[in-house]
C-alpha cells in the first residue's frame, strides 16, 4: 500500500506498527530461547500480572482449561481483581525505573516522549514526575 507524501501519517497506525515492531525486536534479541523468556519469571510462584492475565485468558476463551482443572469462578475473578492495584504499582515502578535509566543513558525527553507515544517532551517529563509521586506514595 503506497502512502501519499502530502498526507501526514496516522499517529495511531504508526504507534500500532511501533508496538508490533517493539515486541518482535525484544523477543528476537532477548527472548529467543526458553531460558531467556524464563529469566524474569519466578520458577515456582506466579506473579500478579501473570495471574491477572491467566484468569482473563481463561474467562475469554483465549486459553483452555487442562483436563481436571476447575472452571474459573467468582472467587478467581475477585482474586484477579484484587491483584490489579499491585500489578499497576509494579508497572509504575518498572516504568519509572526505565525512564530513569533512559535518561541515565542520555536519551532526551523528546526521544522518551516518542517511545511512550506522547506528543511533547514536557508530557514525558510530567508523566515521569507523576510516576515518581505515585511510587513514592506506594512505598510509604
Amino acid at each position: 500500500m503506497e502512502s501519499d507524501p502530502f498526507t501526514a501519517p496516522d499517529p495511531d497506525q504508526a504507534r500500532a506498527h511501533r508496538v508490533h515492531a517493539s515486541l518482535f525486536r525484544i523477543a528476537e534479541r532477548h527472548a529467543a530461547t526458553d531460558g531467556q523468556r524464563r529469566r524474569q519469571v519466578h520458577p515456582s510462584v506466579i506473579g500478579p500480572h501473570e495471574a491477572i492475565r491467566l484468569v482473563s485468558y481463561l474467562l475469554s476463551g483465549s486459553a483452555q482449561l487442562d483436563e481436571g482443572e476447575p472452571e474459573v469462578d467468582h472467587a478467581d475473578v475477585t482474586a484477579a481483581l484484587s491483584l490489579v492495584p499491585l500489578a499497576r504499582g509494579e508497572m509504575d515502578g518498572l516504568e519509572a525505573g526505565l525512564l530513569q535509566m533512559a535518561r541515565g543513558r542520555g536519551m532526551t525527553w523528546q526521544e522518551i516522549a516518542f517511545g511512550l507515544g506522547l506528543g511533547t517532551p514536557q508530557a514525558a517529563r510530567q508523566r515521569y514526575e507523576r510516576l515518581l509521586g505515585r511510587t513514592a506514595a506506594d512505598a510509604e
